[in-house]
């Protein structure tokens, strides 16, 4: 990662969380989403199937793995209904970046939006990385944004990231709110040529 805004690579210890068809509710129950802010979002990320029937943490991955950065996850991950909260609550709770078979397309562009490179591979390959992380929990994963490839291990692997993505993370246009802010004089600008938006002057 190069700098704040231009994200041309993340790296990590890894967390695989297996299963196809992890839809957005089992990511982040509805429930929490009542609360007006992310902040809390962490600790209610996968809340349901982290615990078991008495509210103990059970062996689930990201108990296993707690301050992996990298999060591996099988085919159409995400899907369900698109709810921000999902991606933000894997965010906040330390996922740099996802390597998976297929996600669902809203879930992929939240994830952009938040600066989270999503990489997919075939399931070959993202089942061995799986096996590999659960064989070496403090192994290092990287995800190169420009080159498309993940390395860990003694392996380089080629992955594909979706073009507007790729250009979104390593142009550094990514967090749109921040865009916005840093090209304030163009957009005043903007506002002041529309005639039917008033002036609060």
């Amino acid at each position: 990662m190069s700098d704040d805004q231009h994200i041309t690579d993340v790296s990590g210890t890894g967390v695989p969380i297996p299963g196809d068809d992890v839809d957005t509710d089992q990511i982040l129950p509805a429930r929490f989403m009542k609360e007006v802010t992310f902040d809390n979002m962490a600790d209610y990320l996968f809340y349901d199937v982290r615990r078991d029937e008495g509210g103990a943490f059970n062996d689930h991955p990201l108990n296993r793995f707690d301050g992996a950065s990298i999060a591996v996850v099988n085919s159409n991950f995400g899907c369900g209904s698109s709810r921000e909260h999902a991606p933000q609550a894997m965010m906040r709770w330390g996922v740099d970046g996802i390597v998976g078979e297929s996600y669902a397309e809203i879930f992929r562009d939240n994830c952009k939006s938040l600066g989270i490179p999503a990489a997919t591979a075939d399931h070959e390959t993202v089942t061995e990385l799986q096996s590999w992380i659960e064989d070496t929990p403090d192994g290092e994963i990287e995800i190169d944004v420009e080159s498309e490839t993940v390395t860990y291990g003694d392996r380089t692997i080629d992955v594909e990231i979706d073009d507007a993505m790729q250009e979104a993370l390593t142009e550094g246009i990514w967090d749109t709110t921040a865009l916005m802010y840093s090209n304030m004089s163009k957009v005043e600008a903007t506002v002041d040529g529309i005639p039917y938006v008033e002036s609060d002057d």
